[in-house]
């Protein structure tokens, strides 16, 4: 079915979404909305990655805009002063590129590669100034966009978006380890892991600076913006595992939630999609609510004064892009050839990857 008028990338065709993964609800009451400045922020991210050659040129020219990174990230951070959106597109480009590496040593056995590179991320999430010129282009690239991002708001956040990415950091090793193993987390293990390796704090975090301004803990832990927060985060990585499970598969990879479902609670194939797809809807279904609850806490922060006034108003900016996460996560997963297994000449070998050892010694 024809479900967008055109696509994001250079090609004029509609989208085609296969009815399996279908939500006619995104598609209706989930407008998708681009950021005005995603053209130059595509371009500028793509020279970007060659400057920091976090991908060969080849790749590059090849492959980067069609992988739609920078759509994704454009239809999420709405309202963003176009530097602020343009580090996060940076940085959203790197941490694709960060996965692809971490599945490439897993694929390959470089158990001592990825050990050094984890410790090395540790090292430069904390010191980053230190790390601009590090002989691993994933390690001077992640120091440079994290540099950026720590620029737009007072240290206490760049303390917390820190403390979220070390946590990250020992997710993606958990989940090193677990494939390295052959070891399939039951669902529980799974889900509690899956909110750290989607980096669900960290793409909340980086609302604060697109609404230019952080937020109070008294207002994040809010039950009312968590919730909001984490359904559109649940969303994401839910719907991320409906559309790559095929690909997880192919890679023989044990990390996703059908794969979980089929091996601890027993279920068909069949039955693990339809699961995933009860997640998703159900998380689609009840963010209206959850939407209602933290603007009403917006409504609630404005008590006349500058700082009230300023809070509800980064409140409201934050929920709404909660809201435009959906659409735009939705419409990535079909447009990005990052999901276009079927297309691959080896549907385990991702085309845009490097299958060479990277990064210095």
């Amino acid at each position: 079915m024809q479900a967008f008028p055109r696509s994001t990338t250079a090609t004029a065709t509609a989208v085609v979404v296969p009815p399996s993964l279908a939500l006619p609800v995104i598609e209706s009451s989930f407008p998708r909305r681009l950021h005005p400045y995603w053209p130059k922020l595509q371009e500028k991210t793509r020279l970007w990655l060659l400057e920091k050659r976090l991908m060969p040129a080849d790749k590059v020219a090849e492959y980067a805009d069609g992988l739609c990174y920078t759509d994704l990230m454009a239809g999420y951070y709405l309202g963003a002063p176009d530097e602020v959106l343009q580090a996060i597109a940076d940085y959203s480009a790197w941490f694709f590129v960060w996965d692809d590496r971490h599945d490439r040593d897993i694929v390959h056995g470089r158990a001592a590669d990825w050990q050094r590179l984890r410790n090395r991320l540790h090292t430069a999430l904390d010191a980053p100034r230190t790390h601009l010129h590090h002989p691993d282009p994933l390690v001077a690239g992640f120091a440079e966009s994290v540099l950026r991002l720590y620029g737009f708001l007072p240290h206490t956040w760049n303390q917390r978006f820190a403390r979220h990415f070390h946590a990250v950091i020992e997710a993606y090793d958990r989940e090193f380890h677990n494939r390295a193993e052959g070891r399939i987390p039951t669902v529980g293990e799974y889900l509690a892991l899956r909110r750290l390796t989607f980096a669900h704090w960290i793409w909340t975090d980086l609302l604060e600076p697109s609404a230019g301004c952080e937020l109070p803990d008294t207002v994040r832990r809010n039950p009312a913006y968590r919730r909001a927060a984490l359904l559109s985060q649940e969303f994401a990585a839910w719907y991320n595992d409906l559309c790559s499970l095929p690909k997880e598969i192919a890679g023989d990879e044990v990390h996703n939630l059908g794969i979980s479902l089929i091996t601890h609670a027993g279920l068909t194939l069949e039955e693990a999609v339809e699961e995933i797809r009860r997640r998703v809807e159900g998380c689609v279904s009840e963010f209206p609510e959850a939407e209602r609850n933290a603007l009403a806490l917006a409504r609630q922060i404005d008590d006349g004064t500058a700082r009230g006034r300023e809070l509800s108003a980064a409140v409201r900016t934050c929920v709404g892009n909660m809201r435009n996460w959906f659409s735009s996560v939705y419409w990535f997963h079909h447009e990005s050839g990052r999901y276009r297994v079927d297309s691959w000449d080896d549907r385990a070998t991702p085309p845009y990857v490097t299958n060479e050892t990277a990064g210095e010694k």
